[in-house]
C-alpha cells in the first residue's frame, strides 16, 4: 500500500509516527496528498528525521494550511531551512487547530525564526513551539521576543541550543515582562 492509496489513513487513526523513515520530499508530498483527500480524524502527526527538506516542507505546508484536525506536528530533524520554514510560517497563519508545533534541529537561522514570529501574530491557536537548535541567533530572538510582546496564546517555548546570547535573552525578558500571559516555560535559553 502507498501513502497516496485513498485508504492508506484509517477512519480511527489518530496519531501517525513516521520518524526516521527516510521518507524524504517525495514522501513528504505522497503524505500530504494523503492528507488533503482523506477524512480521517488524525490528530497526531510524528515527522521528525525523515530529511524532508524545503520540498517537503512546501507540500506540508499546503496540506497543514488546510487540515482541521492535526494538533500536534513534530518535524523536528528535517533538514527545513529559512526557506522551508516560510512556506510552513504562511501555512501556520492560516491553520487554526495546531496548537504544538516541533521544529528543532532545523537550521531555519534568524530569517526562519522571522517568519515564525511573522506567522505567530496571526495564529491565535499555538500553545507551543519548539525552536530547539534552529540557529536562530540574537536576531532571530528579537523577532520572536517583538511577537511574544502581544502573543497572548503561545505558554511553551522552547530556545535550547540556540546562541542567543546576553542580548537575545534580554529581549525575551523585557517582551515577557510586557506580556499580559505568562509564559509558562522558556526552556534552557543558551
Amino acid at each position: 500500500m502507498q501513502l497516496t492509496d485513498q485508504n492508506f489513513l484509517s477512519q480511527s487513526l489518530t496519531t501517525l509516527n513516521l520518524a526516521k523513515n527516510k521518507i524524504g520530499n517525495l514522501g513528504a508530498q505522497h503524505l500530504a496528498d494523503a492528507l488533503q483527500h482523506n477524512t480521517v480524524a488524525l490528530t497526531g502527526l510524528d515527522l521528525s528525521g525523515n530529511r524532508i527538506g524545503q520540498v517537503g516542507a512546501e507540500y506540508l505546508a499546503d496540506a497543514i494550511q488546510h487540515n482541521t484536525t492535526i494538533i500536534t506536528l513534530d518535524l523536528s530533524g528535517n533538514q527545513i531551512s529559512h526557506v522551508g520554514t516560510q512556506y510552513l510560517a504562511d501555512a501556520l497563519q492560516h491553520n487554526m487547530t495546531l496548537t504544538t508545533v516541533k521544529f528543532g534541529n532545523n537550521p531555519i537561522g534568524e530569517d526562519g525564526a522571522q517568519y515564525l514570529a511573522n506567522a505567530l501574530q496571526h495564529n491565535t491557536t499555538l500553545t507551543s513551539l519548539d525552536l530547539s537548535s534552529c540557529r536562530i541567533g540574537q536576531d532571530g530572538a528579537q523577532y520572536l521576543a517583538n511577537t511574544l510582546q502581544h502573543n497572548t496564546t503561545l505558554i511553551t517555548l522552547n530556545l535550547r541550543d540556540n546562541r542567543i546570547g546576553d542580548t537575545g535573552a534580554q529581549y525575551l525578558v523585557d517582551a515577557l515582562q510586557r506580556n499580559t500571559v505568562i509564559l509558562n516555560s522558556l526552556l534552557s535559553i543558551s
